[in-house]
């Protein structure tokens, strides 16, 4: 996420996560949770093409998106947002709610990002960290759209509260995907991509039960760490 020209190479698999219907709207959920009133003011950080920000519309909740590849941008402004090219545009101490949704990876100081991200929060404000987990995982698909790592919750955690910000929430989600993603790593394609017939497949009929067994797996593992952080 620096100034420097910025074209995100997933844009593919980006799409192809739009028919994780589910899956997406758990993690809408999750930030519905965060947001105590529709006049909050929330920042989608890597907002990617608006799937998020646009669920979030749906809810009465129309965010700020942050946004470096200027194709992208393009296609937030056509939808009416008020697109941010860098975090040195976001003024400090101005949301109630940061989410980065699947974003922290992609970036090399993971570290400085969180602090920078801290510092846009009004007190008590929150942060929402969704990131993939579990490096033994990394896969292709994790080479093709750039991530520098997958997490362990306890590190995340670590480097949240090192940012001074206090946890509210740190699981594990999604135990069934950590075996799916397993059998990607030893199976899936070396080109890294992901097709609409699988993502739909297991977004309508394994996912459902798998976000039920995340009360028991929680704090063991997963295919994603989620962390929610609230500025003190």
């Amino acid at each position: 996420m620096s100034k420097q020209t910025f074209i995100y190479t997933g844009r593919e698999n980006l799409e192809v996560m739009t028919e994780a219907v589910k899956y997406n709207q758990n993690l809408i959920h999750n930030i519905m949770t965060c947001i105590k009133s529709k006049s909050a003011k929330v920042l989608d950080f890597g907002a990617g093409s608006g799937t998020y920000a646009d669920l979030l519309v749906e809810q009465g909740i129309k965010p700020d998106c942050l946004e470096p590849d200027k194709n992208l941008q393009k296609i937030l402004k056509s939808k009416g947002y008020n697109v941010l090219s860098d975090i040195g545009k976001a003024n400090p101490g101005s949301y109630d709610i940061v989410y980065a949704l699947n974003v922290l990876e992609h970036i090399k100081n993971d570290h400085e990002m969180i602090e920078n991200l801290a510092k846009l929060l009004k007190k008590n404000g929150r942060l929402l960290i969704y990131v993939p987990a579990f490096d033994v995982l990394f896969s292709s698909m994790d080479k093709k759209v750039e991530h520098y790592r997958r997490y362990r919750k306890q590190s995340l955690v670590r480097n949240v509260e090192a940012s001074g910000l206090q946890i509210v929430t740190a699981q594990y989600c999604d135990p069934i995907g950590f075996f799916a993603a397993l059998a990607y790593k030893i199976a899936g394609n070396k080109k890294g991509t992901l097709s609409h017939k699988m993502i739909r497949s297991y977004d309508r009929l394994i996912f459902p039960a798998s976000k039920s067994m995340e009360v028991v797996f929680k704090n063991t593992f997963g295919k994603n760490v989620l962390v929610v952080a609230k500025k003190r």
